[in-house]
C-alpha cells in the first residue's frame, strides 16, 4: 500500500464509534433545541416531541416549533460531522445512518411505521441540510492548501 495517496485502512471500530457518537450528538442537541423552544412557549417536554410523528405538523404552533428544532438540529449535526467524521465522502453515509436509526426508533416508540407526510418531509429536508452542509464544511477543510516551508534552505 505504500505509495498510494490517502490510503486508508478499513477500521470497523472507528466507524461504529463514530456512528454512536453522531447518534448521541443527534439526540442530545435535538433535546437541547426542543428544550429551548419549549421554554419560549412554556410547553411541557416529553419524548413525544422526539419520536412521535403526529407532533410534527404545520397546523399547530407546537408542530411548527418542533420542525424548527429539527432543522436547527440538522445544522448542529452538520458541525458534528465536520468535527468528528472529517471526510466529505462519508457525510451522506453518516447522515442516512443517523436518520435510519431515528426511523427505527420512531417505529418502535409508536408501534407502527411513520405515515405522516409532515414527518417524512421534515426528515428528508433535515437529511439534505445535514449532508450538504456537513460535506461543504468537510470539503473546505480537505481542500485547504498544504503549507510549504518557505524558510531559508539549510546549507550542507
Amino acid at each position: 500500500m505504500a505509495g498510494h495517496f490517502r490510503s486508508y485502512v478499513w477500521d470497523p471500530v472507528l466507524i461504529v464509534s463514530q456512528i454512536i457518537l453522531m447518534q448521541c450528538i443527534y439526540y442530545s442537541f435535538l433535546g437541547l433545541w426542543l428544550a429551548g423552544v419549549d421554554s419560549l412557549v412554556q410547553n411541557s417536554r416529553s419524548l413525544d416531541q422526539i419520536f412521535s410523528y403526529e407532533v410534527l405538523g404545520f397546523s399547530t404552533p407546537q408542530g411548527r416549533l418542533s420542525m424548527m428544532a429539527f432543522i436547527l438540529n440538522s445544522l448542529t449535526c452538520a458541525l458534528g460531522l465536520w468535527f468528528f467524521v472529517r471526510r466529505g465522502k462519508k457525510c451522506l453515509d453518516f447522515t442516512v445512518t443517523i436518520h435510519f436509526f431515528h426511523l427505527i426508533g420512531c417505529w418502535i416508540y409508536n408501534a407502527r411505521f411513520p405515515g405522516a407526510l409532515s414527518w417524512w418531509l421534515v426528515n428528508v429536508v433535515c437529511m439534505a441540510l445535514m449532508a450538504v452542509i456537513g460535506e461543504y464544511l468537510c470539503m473546505r477543510t480537505e481542500l485547504r492548501a498544504i503549507p510549504v516551508n518557505t524558510g531559508p534552505k539549510s546549507t550542507l
